[in-house]
């Protein structure tokens, strides 16, 4: 049973993390911390978390599950830090949004005798905007959560890794406390997820800052944009406001695959230009509703 969760990064999704608990009835002790004391304390004030916790290292080894809920590169070297420190009786997890790197590095540093546990995890859930400030309860209703595994390679068949029975129990825990603020889970290998989030999350993302700053260097803040442009325009640059820090990780970490699908949006909308007085730009709707539909 977990009763001491320390949350590393009180931002949107580790203080929606801390409301959605309290919301699902969890009794135990949240402590938070952030590198901006502003956001651990809009947190605290959210109550998000019971208290600031004075030192991230103390306070993670006083608690029995550590949520990296930080930018990815944040995350892999606080894996580093909490790797020395921790023991079978932890269980670390996190909300990256890519998870090849954070599962390899959660396989060499945990998940082996005597050291703490590790279950990698994304959920899909989120806004355009960032901060404690913005943190709801209800972020995560209806979403799915993600748990990812390094892809098997012929060492991890010969030696996989394996939780202790502390860690295990804990990682069972909050499968079911993640369930319980509302979310599916479900278990993908770390490069499929990478792959699929390149296409359904990360793709849309980048096509919005592109689609919203090709706008503004276009029309730039003509008084009639908003008018015309109603639903649409509000729609499609939803995502154009979100924080480069939000990104910057997924580009550098998720590179190929991101790399992969805006080529090949390139490649769709050059045919889309290519056909706009002929039938198969009529085939081109045809595909698109065929998607919602389904």
């Amino acid at each position: 049973m977990i009763e001491r969760i320390l949350i590393l990064g009180t931002g949107l999704l580790g203080a929606s993390t801390g409301l959605a608990l309290r919301a699902a009835g969890f009794t135990g002790s949240i402590i938070g911390w952030d590198k901006d004391p502003g956001q651990a304390q809009e947190a605290l004030a959210r109550r998000s978390i019971d208290s600031v916790a004075a030192n991230a290292l103390t306070a993670a080894e006083a608690s029995q599950l550590i949520l990296l809920a930080t930018p990815v590169y944040a995350i892999l070297d606080w894996m580093e830090q909490l790797a020395p420190i921790l023991g079978p009786s932890h269980l670390i997890t996190d909300v990256g949004s890519t998870k090849a790197l954070i599962s390899q590095a959660g396989n060499r540093l945990f998940n082996d005798p005597g050291r703490a546990g590790f279950l990698p995890g994304h959920p899909m859930a989120g806004k355009e905007v960032s901060g404690a400030a913005q943190a709801d309860a209800g972020l995560f209703q209806g979403a799915v959560w993600i748990f990812t595994s390094e892809s098997e390679s012929e060492s991890a068949k010969e030696n996989p890794p394996v939780m202790s029975f502390q860690s295990a129990e804990l990682a069972a825990s909050w499968r079911k406390w993640v369930e319980a603020i509302g979310c599916r889970t479900l278990d993908l290998e770390a490069k499929r997820h990478d792959e699929l989030v390149a296409w359904v999350s990360h793709l849309p993302q980048f096509l919005a800052t592109a689609l919203t700053a090709l706008l503004q260097t276009e029309l730039g803040n003509a008084p009639e944009l908003t008018a015309v442009g109603g639903r649409a325009l509000r729609e499609m640059t939803r995502l154009g406001s979100s924080p480069y820090s939000m990104w910057r990780d997924v580009a550098l970490t998720n590179t190929e695959a991101v790399a992969a699908a805006l080529q090949a949006l390139e490649q769709r909308l050059a045919h889309l230009r290519e056909n706009l007085r002929t039938p198969e730009l009529r085939d081109e709707f045809d595909l698109a509703n065929r998607f919602r539909k389904g």
